[in-house]
C-alpha cells in the first residue's frame, strides 16, 4: 500500500489497514466500471460518502458507528475493485468469504464489530440501492422507470445532484468522514471492536 503497509490479502490483519489506503484506493475504484458521463469517473469512494449520507436521511439518530458502517460497506474493494454484483455471485463462495474476511479486519481496525447487525445491513443496502438510482439515472444513461425496478424508488425526501470529484477530491472527502465518524463513534484510532448491540 502507498501507506508503506503490506496487506496479507488471504489473512489481512487490522493493523494493517490505513484509511488514507482505502480512500486512495476507492476514489481510483469507478462505479460502473466508468461507464458515465462526466470528467471524472463517479468512485467507490465518493459513493460511499453519499450512501451514508442516505442512511442518515432515512434513519435520522442512527449511531455514528453505523454511519461509520455506511461509509466502510465498500472498503474491501480498495484492493479487489468493484465488481456487479452478479459476477460475485457467478465466482462463488470462496469469493464471498475472501470478501468478508477483509471487511471483517476492516471493520475491526475501525472500532466496529466484525460482522454488521442484519437491521443495519438491510439500512445500509437500502441507501446504496438509493445511491445506484440516482447513479443509473444521473450518470450512466437509464431512464428513471428502469432504475425503479432494478433499485427501487429513493428516500421520501431526498434528492442528490450528483458532480463526480476528481480522485483527489474524493479521497479527501472520505478521509474526512471517516475521521469526523470515528470521533462521533467515540473511536480513538486504535484497532478495537465495539459491542454490536
Amino acid at each position: 500500500m502507498l501507506s508503506g503497509r503490506r496487506l496479507d490479502l488471504l489473512d489481512p490483519s487490522p493493523m494493517d489497514i490505513e484509511i488514507t489506503d482505502i480512500a486512495h484506493g476507492l476514489a481510483r475504484v469507478a462505479r460502473w466500471n466508468g461507464q458515465t458521463i462526466g470528467d471524472h469517473p463517479f468512485s467507490v469512494a465518493q459513493h460511499s460518502v453519499v450512501v451514508e449520507e442516505i442512511v442518515a436521511h432515512v434513519q435520522p439518530g442512527v449511531d455514528a458507528r453505523w454511519r461509520l458502517a455506511a461509509l466502510l460497506h465498500d472498503a474491501p474493494e480498495y484492493v479487489i475493485g468493484d465488481m456487479i454484483s452478479p459476477f460475485k455471485a457467478a465466482l462463488g463462495i470462496d469469493y464471498r468469504a475472501f470478501e468478508d474476511r477483509l471487511e471483517s479486519a476492516i471493520h475491526i481496525r475501525f472500532g466496529l464489530p466484525a460482522r454488521t447487525p442484519p437491521a443495519i445491513k438491510t439500512l445500509i443496502k437500502q441507501a446504496d440501492r438509493a445511491c445506484a438510482f440516482f447513479e443509473a439515472t444521473q450518470l450512466a444513461g437509464f431512464e428513471p422507470g428502469e432504475a425503479l425496478k432494478l433499485f427501487g424508488r429513493p428516500p421520501p425526501g431526498y434528492s442528490l445532484q450528483i458532480e463526480p470529484l476528481s480522485p483527489r477530491a474524493a479521497a479527501e472527502r472520505y478521509v474526512q468522514r471517516c475521521h469526523v465518524l470515528s470521533e462521533a463513534a467515540g473511536f480513538d484510532g486504535a484497532p478495537a471492536a465495539f459491542d454490536s448491540e
